[in-house]
């Protein structure tokens, strides 16, 4: 792993996939062994596992796409739902011809694999790891406390509609670093979290705003007790997505494993960035252990 000026250095595209209405999706693969599909979150890109390409790769074929629309991806102006991004997925598993992966998913990325399960079920999967994403973001009229504390859900109806306007209009971009600064410990390098912008500001707010409504509005907490393999679940003590929403995932999910970075190890939002080799720690040993 190289690091300059307190950044990682981005390995370019290994290759592209042109999904079936078109739009040009890249990825990167390094490593060899069992496969591992790493899905990056709402308004980011796969450079954000750069470290993870790194070090998981010594044991695994990780493979890192950007979501289309970001990082690298350019807008193909359509399918901005989270269904076609579950389909994605699987277009491009059956691209590199994976019988069986391991899935991991950071925060939307989360929600794009329970979009993939939701469509293609479980059998593919191998063992799922689940980062830091509530099972419902929109907080509806009749939610009890207790299942918004559940399901992690951060907007009402109305706060999601003006967040999608502003995001839209001409301070779109400062609404997301805005957004960022709340999602890192308040002891991340500067130069670091710069660079989290810089990378943020790669995806389009027209984008960013077309793809919110998709991924806020899905409830995914009856999909959570179809899951059947292997599952780890990794919350923040620190993040911005309450750990208790972490919990209650785990819970549903049956003989999952929950992992809760502390403030000290980077338990924000981006742990993987934070404390890169205490993640790939966490991660790598799952992936490697035996039994559910």
């Amino acid at each position: 792993m190289t690091i300059v000026g307190g950044r990682p250095v981005i390995s370019p595209p290994t290759d592209w996939l042109v999904a079936s209405d078109g739009a040009a999706i890249p990825y990167r693969v390094q490593g060899s062994g069992p496969a591992l599909v790493m899905l990056h979150g709402w308004s980011q890109s796969g450079a954000m596992f750069q470290h993870q390409l790194d070090i998981l790769s010594e044991r695994f074929t990780v493979i890192v796409p950007d979501v289309r629309g970001h990082g690298e991806a350019p807008d193909p102006e359509r399918g901005y739902r989270m269904a076609r991004l579950g389909r994605d997925l699987a277009e491009l598993v059956d691209h590199l011809k994976l019988g069986r992966f391991n899935l991991l998913g950071w925060s939307m990325g989360a929600s794009i694999a329970w979009a993939f399960i939701d469509l293609y079920g479980t059998s593919r999967i191998d063992r799922l790891i689940l980062v830091d994403q509530p099972s419902m973001l929109l907080r509806l009229p009749d939610m009890s406390e207790a299942e918004v504390v559940q399901c992690g859900a951060l907007f009402t109806p109305s706060q999601l509609c003006d967040l999608q306007a502003a995001l839209r209009g001409r301070d779109g971009e400062a609404q997301r670093a805005g957004f960022l600064a709340g999602m890192v410990t308040k002891t991340i390098p500067q130069d670091l979290f710069d660079w989290i912008l810089v990378e943020n500001a790669k995806t389009p707010s027209n984008v960013a705003a077309d793809l919110l409504i998709s991924h806020c509005t899905n409830d995914w907490r009856d999909v959570l007790g179809r899951i059947d393999r292997p599952t780890l679940v990794i919350g923040g003590s620190v993040s911005h997505v309450d750990p208790r929403s972490q919990k209650y995932i785990h819970e549903r999910i049956a003989g999952s494993r929950y992992h809760e970075f502390s403030a000290e190890e980077g338990g924000a939002h981006f742990p993987f960035l934070e404390a890169p080799k205490e993640f790939a720690k966490v991660v790598g040993g799952f992936l490697a252990s035996g039994g559910g």
